[in-house]
């Protein structure tokens, strides 16, 4: 798989990812960065726990999340890195949705998942056709 296919595969998950982080981030009760940690506020146990230890857990626990989903998307073979890649935007367009749902409404959660699918679509679309022209061309050599 040519490099630039691996890292179009990656911009979903990735923006996904993102974009639930910060609505985390932003959306913390003002008594969490008061210094309150357990006011935390994060539904999936690891990111609760470095959260609820240390007032940057969630900013190291991020980094190292983005650094992981960026190697393991580029470096797992093909089939593995689609299904690794389509897991993380699942999961992270649900736990998005869930504060986007509870702070802003249902649509807005809506509006979010279907950005995502047709963000999906398109980098699979635009993928799709790479690979089609790199067959074209090594078949017509």
């Amino acid at each position: 798989m040519r490099r630039t296919t691996k890292l179009l595969l990656m911009v979903p998950a990735l923006w996904a990812s993102l974009f639930d982080i910060l609505i985390t981030i932003v959306l913390q009760p003002k008594a969490y960065w008061n210094g309150d940690l357990s006011a935390g506020n994060e539904g999936n146990p690891i990111g609760s726990f470095f959260m609820k230890n240390h007032i940057s857990g969630i900013f190291v626990i991020s980094i190292f999340w983005l650094v992981l989903i960026g190697l393991l998307g580029y470096y797992l073979p093909r089939q593995l890195a689609k299904i690794f890649l389509m897991f993380v935007l699942i999961a992270h367009s649900y736990g998005a949705s869930t504060w986007l749902s509870n702070k802003f409404g249902f649509w807005y959660a809506m509006a979010f998942i279907l950005f995502n699918s047709i963000l999906f679509s398109l980098i699979g679309d635009i993928v799709g056709k790479g690979v089609q022209s790199q067959k074209e061309v090594s078949e017509s050599k």
